[in-house]
């Protein structure tokens, strides 16, 4: 990996890759060695040209994709992977079985992937077809045979030796067939038929829309479909009596764990579920299966990001004395809820504020589109996360394989879980709601047991909107310890707010923007940003990237981007901000916005700055600095603090607000002239507006940047161009415009203007900024 600007490599991808052996040896810790079936990959098979190649591009298995044991929350020792090499057939979407299955394609990559072999649109006239052979070790005789699905999108059937087994409609949750009555005891065959509408449909969709495979203009905030089987394929051994599921929460009030262990044929059988550290037993506790069972977990080590610490987890299921299932797991103890803090409402993690400052995490590959290469790609844009300094990822309307959610609790990030929304600009019918509300209770249902998921959001500006307040009362209910965002960017695109859940939402381009908290709900900024730079020989269309604002250069990018950090610092966390979600981690397709370039292969701001930005950030919310507060109703002048200039002092002049030299000499005109009352903001009583000394009714207020004083005409537009919030500066006090969040009001050249860090105006420039920000409040020079 390559620094923007400088061509010296960034050597973290190195390291996962070169890890892979470790990643290896961990799957094995956890499961024990499964098994794989010996086939040799047809010498036909290629992969196509991927349109960018990430580091891990080349280092996929032909036969044996993603090979580590892909469900880290309910692991068996003996089990055996299907991915590989499939046959496979394209027909129209209402016809049957085909005789002849002509294609190959490499599961689990979607076909319209370049590492699937495929690489080509799917619409909604097509079936996908596939099918390969299997056979089941001898040593499984006498267990029960489970096919598992990580995920395939959407509608999938499946057949084993010509007997269908199940069907499934969902594309971003995992099934399962017990195919034992199926079995031959030799060569078995599995078919899979999978239709995908994508957004001709009604289902959750997420980003995908159906566009060509290749490099494109266009595209916008959508992307590439991802149709089929996505995730792993695999096939285990289990008892007659086994368990299928554990739910697992934490619960800090009492130091217990509370799990329910589902199990399938589970009647007369006794759970036992035993929780241990470093092969050293903490607590054990029996019950019922499908039963809360409360293990002791006594003086827990608390997970959080500085300290992601997981217990091992082994749940049993017993016939009188005898073991006749066993699954291993793991779980961090840890809460999350909302609370008063310092008199306004904060997320708290095990009781404490801390500052959740994260990314808009799409999930997309150049190759794989929905599918990471490999296990240590997957695992590496979580890693440039903590790179970077974030304690937080949003993972935005796509729900990732379980082994990413082990990552993130391994690592230590805080997840916002977002359900996939459905199509944008439609009201689903009652059949799309039913299958969206039973998609999303299975996706909660198989990653509740994730330490590192502390919010799940429902909706997403608007897409597919309907019964937000109701929605967001059932997954509370139906997940009570977690957070619930009923709507992201509840100001957004036509969005309407249930008005409920534990966060209100804003989205704001480039901001940070004034989200303000209320009684019932902490405020968090669900997007903002958007920076972009494109980096030559890394556009995934050159030339058809866009951002939301574009940068000159790295080096304005990482000024306006630390720049934003600060201000959220300085400024939205004093005034209640809890959160805010960067967007994004990565370039996706034709969007140039990331702090990674779309291939993985350039970091393109400056590691080591961020993240002493985002630490100071989350710091800062550990230890608040006091409120700086102004003396209202009464006059004051405001001087120049800029070494050289202190003798200036902010005056008008014909309306506009300039800097001059003011002493007992001078007249009295301009001792008026620079003269202000302060009194509470027009736009919002916490903050500040500055009232002309001698022209009463008229205020400072900033107008195509320009500072100015206007009477006021009443409208909401003006009382936010004239409202300015304090903020700590050295030796005085900042003034940052209360509707443009992160500028303040600077004195360049005698000038004043609305200035921004890291902007591209003239009046940004970075040479004692800080200085030319700070003023000092002094006593008035016209009482």
């Amino acid at each position: 990996m390559t620094s923007a600007s400088a061509p010296r490599p960034r050597t973290w991808w190195r390291r996962l890759t070169a890890g892979t052996g470790l990643l290896a040896l961990l799957a094995t810790a956890l499961v024990g060695a499964g098994t794989s079936p010996a086939s040799a990959a047809p010498a036909a098979w290629t992969p196509k040209p991927a349109p960018m190649t990430t580091p891990w591009t080349n280092q996929v298995p032909v036969d044996s994709p993603l090979p580590e044991y892909p469900r880290p929350h309910l692991t068996r020792p003996d089990w055996t992977n299907l991915n590989g090499i499939w046959d496979f057939a394209v027909t129209g979407r209402d016809a049957g079985q085909p005789a002849a299955f002509p294609e190959q394609i490499r599961v689990p990559f979607v076909a319209e992937s370049s590492l699937s072999g495929i690489k080509r649109k799917i619409t909604e006239n097509d079936k996908l077809w596939y099918k390969r052979t299997f056979t089941v070790p001898s040593n499984w005789n006498g267990r029960r045979v489970v096919l598992n699905f990580g995920a395939s999108d959407w509608q999938s059937t499946v057949w084993v030796n010509g007997t269908q087994v199940g069907a499934h409609k969902g594309g971003f949750d995992s099934f399962s067939y017990d195919i034992t009555p199926q079995l031959n005891g030799g060569t078995n065959t599995v078919v899979v038929s999978v239709y995908d509408p994508t957004q001709t449909g009604g289902q959750a969709v997420g980003k995908q829309r159906v566009n060509d495979v290749n490099p494109h203009a266009g595209g916008g905030i959508f992307y590439t479909a991802a149709s089929g089987i996505w995730q792993t394929v695999w096939l285990e051994p289990v008892a007659a009596s086994h368990v299928t599921r554990l739910d697992m929460t934490p619960n800090l009030g009492n130091s217990t764990l509370r799990v329910k262990v589902q199990a399938a044929s589970g009647a007369g059988r006794t759970a036992r579920v035993t929780v241990s550290s470093g092969g050293t037993v903490v607590g054990t506790a029996t019950g019922t299966p499908g039963s809360e069972i409360s293990v002791p977990v006594p003086s827990p080590r608390l997970w959080s990001p500085e300290d992601p610490f997981l217990y091992d987890v082994r749940a049993e299921l017993l016939d009188g004395t005898a073991v006749v299932d066993s699954v291993g797991s793991y779980a961090g103890m840890r809460s999350i809820a909302v609370a008063k803090v310092d008199n306004i409402l904060r997320p708290v993690l095990n009781g404490k504020f801390v500052f959740q400052t994260g990314t808009l995490d799409q999930g997309y590959w150049p190759d794989g589109i929905y599918t990471a290469p490999t296990d240590a790609a997957l695992k590496s844009d979580l890693q440039a996360h903590k790179d970077l300094g974030f304690n937080m990822v949003r993972k935005h309307i796509k729900v990732e394989p379980q082994r990413w959610f082990y990552w993130a609790d391994k690592l230590g990030l805080l997840v916002w879980q977002d359900m996939p929304a459905m199509d944008t600009g439609k009201t689903p019918d009652s059949a799309a709601r039913t299958q969206w509300e039973a998609e999303y209770h299975a996706i909660i249902d198989q990653h509740r047991s994730s330490p590192s998921v502390v919010m799940w959001v429902n909706q997403n500006e608007g897409w597919g909107q309907y019964d937000q307040a109701r929605i967001a009362n059932e997954v509370k209910a139906y997940d009570p310890s977690r957070l619930v965002n009923n709507m992201s960017g509840v100001n957004c695109c036509g969005s309407v707010d249930g008005g409920n859940g534990d966060v209100v939402d804003n989205h704001i381009y480039v901001g940070p923007g004034n989200t303000a908290p209320t009684a019932t709900r902490a405020a968090v900024l669900g997007e903002f940003g958007g920076l972009g730079w494109k980096v030559p020989g890394h556009e995934w269309f050159p030339g058809g990237g866009f951002s939301y604002e574009d940068q000159a250069s790295t080096a304005a990018l990482n000024n306006r981007f630390v720049g934003l950090l600060d201000a959220i610092r300085i400024g939205q966390l004093p005034a209640g901000l809890s959160a805010s979600v960067y967007t994004e981690i990565t370039d996706v397709e034709n969007e140039a916005n990331g702090l990674l370039t779309y291939d993985r292969q350039v970091v393109k701001v400056d590691t080591a700055r961020v993240k002493a930005a985002n630490q100071a950030l989350i710091q800062a919310s550990r230890t608040p600095a006091p409120p700086v507060t102004l003396p209202t109703g009464q006059y004051r002048s405001l001087r120049v603090t800029t070494p050289g200039h202190t003798t200036k002092y902010l005056r008008h002049s014909e309306a506009l607000a300039y800097t001059a030299v003011v002493d007992s000499g001078s007249g009295a005109l301009l001792k008026n002239d620079a003269t202000w009352k302060i009194v509470a903001g027009l736009a919002n009583s916490n903050c500040y507006s500055f009232e002309s000394r001698n022209y009463p009714g008229e205020y400072l207020r900033h107008r195509d940047f320009r500072v100015r004083r206007d009477a006021s005409d009443g409208s909401a537009l003006f009382k936010a161009d004239a409202t300015w919030c304090a903020v700590s500066g050295p030796g005085g006090v900042r003034l940052t415009s209360a509707n443009l969040p992160g500028s303040y009001m600077r004195h360049i050249g005698s000038e004043v203007w609305l200035a921004t860090p890291g902007g591209g105006h003239a009046w940004d420039n970075a040479a004692t900024f800080t200085e030319d920000t700070t003023w000092a409040v002094e006593a008035p020079w016209a009482p």
